[in-house]
């Protein structure tokens, strides 16, 4: 694919083009020659480009932008100049010289694994590093609370959750975060009390609808990417974020993907926010939905989670069980049961990077310096921070 900006018409003059010549390229030479191939990675799946993609727009080969990423060899600086554009970043970018935290792809727990392409899980994996990122540089002005999950890092033991079963380790969480028995009224502003970074923004468009949710203990800070495709019942946003909580606790060395591994987030997030030995006296003997409803609103859990915990804890039969999920079905066709959206429920909505931001801001960084620190889009910068991203309700004001 041709440059126009490469010949400029010949009225302009020998000056002028070796003035424009001389400052154009130096820089780019610079970013060229400081080139960082793992940039260049991160941006591509940012922009769910394939390297064929890319080699197409540049006029090159698929080989030369696999050989730029590999680090086998540095685009030229008309190159960069081009990457930049159709990657949508700044040239500055591409080089080294920020800190950079690489997140492999089995280093992430997704929700629905088998559901989510290769490529939108890339593209997922491309946004918590910059998530990384950012809360990296919020961290150097605003001090964070500490991260507070017991046995996460590699090197460390504690002993009530070595060999724990998820309902253990459920238990042991809600001890060692003073939680009591009872109902987690925030679940997410829990999380983020205790250092946990926790998003929810619509970082890939339609295909946050299949990566659903995921997570990771493999970067400096535990990060859960929760997606607004789920905002929209709270009860299974509370339940997929607790599953991601189980994730980071009993799988954080082992590789992602294992249907078990699902099985025993789930058993962890039923018994975190359902305490077996609590809710199960409260359980009625027979399933009646109304009894649920009221219930689940006490636990912050859907009608749904309960009639399966019913059957889990054994205060009611199998046959019974399916019963009650055939009537609960046919009750959402009619319009019965629906979910409701998370807008109303402000502690199950991430505020600890916005808050962030705002505190630094009150301290005199300006988005636009963070911005550059970052070489980051403004665009993609306030899409980072969140800020009331996951309300999109207009906000009524009385005067």
């Amino acid at each position: 694919m041709s440059d126009s900006r490469a010949e400029p018409p010949a009225w302009t003059g020998l000056r002028a083009v070796s003035d424009a010549a001389a400052g154009a390229a130096a820089p780019l030479a610079a970013i060229a020659a400081a080139f960082d191939p793992a940039r260049l990675t991160q941006a591509r799946r940012l922009a769910g480009l394939t390297k064929s993609a890319i080699a197409r727009e540049l006029g090159v080969s698929a080989v030369a932008v696999g050989q730029w990423e590999a680090g086998a060899h540095t685009p030229r600086p008309d190159h960069v100049q081009r990457l930049a554009e159709l990657l949508s970043v700044p040239p500055a970018f591409l080089a080294v010289g920020r800190p950079y935290a690489r997140l492999e792809g089995s280093a992430a727990h997704f929700r629905s694994l088998r559901h989510t392409p290769a490529h939108q899980r890339a593209k997922a994996i491309a946004f918590t590093e910059q998530v990384w990122e950012l809360v990296h540089a919020l961290e150097k002005r605003v001090q964070l609370p500490p991260t507070n999950l017991p046995g996460l890092y590699p090197g460390e033991t504690v002993s009530d959750l070595a060999g724990a079963s998820p309902a253990e380790a459920a238990q042991a969480l809600r001890r060692h975060w003073h939680l009591g028995t009872g109902p987690i009224a925030h679940l997410v502003r829990a999380m983020e009390v205790h250092g946990l970074i926790v998003t929810l923004v619509p970082f890939a468009g339609p295909a946050t609808a299949t990566v659903d949710a995921f997570s990771t203990s493999h970067l400096p800070r535990p990060i859960v990417v929760l997606t607004p495709d789920r905002a929209d019942d709270v009860y299974r946003h509370r339940f997929t974020a607790a599953h991601e909580i189980g994730h980071l606790l009993l799988h954080g060395d082992a590789v992602p993907g294992d249907a078990l591994q699902e099985k025993e987030a789930d058993a962890f997030a039923a018994e975190f926010l359902t305490p077996g030995a609590v809710i199960g006296p409260e359980l009625p003997a027979r399933m009646d939905l109304k009894a649920l409803e009221r219930l689940g609103r006490k636990w912050g859990v859907s009608v749904s989670s309960l009639v399966y915990r019913c059957r889990e804890i054994g205060t009611v039969s199998d046959p019974a069980y399916r019963r009650a999920y055939q009537r609960l079905n046919q009750l959402r066709r009619l319009g019965l049961f629906q979910p409701e959206s998370v807008d109303g429920y402000p502690g199950e909505q991430p505020v600890l990077i916005p808050r962030a931001f705002a505190l630094a801001e009150e301290n005199g960084l300006t988005l636009q310096a963070l911005a550059r620190e970052l070489t980051c889009p403004l665009p993609r910068l306030r899409l980072l921070l969140g800020d009331d991203q996951a309300n999109s309700r207009p906000q009524l004001r009385l005067v």
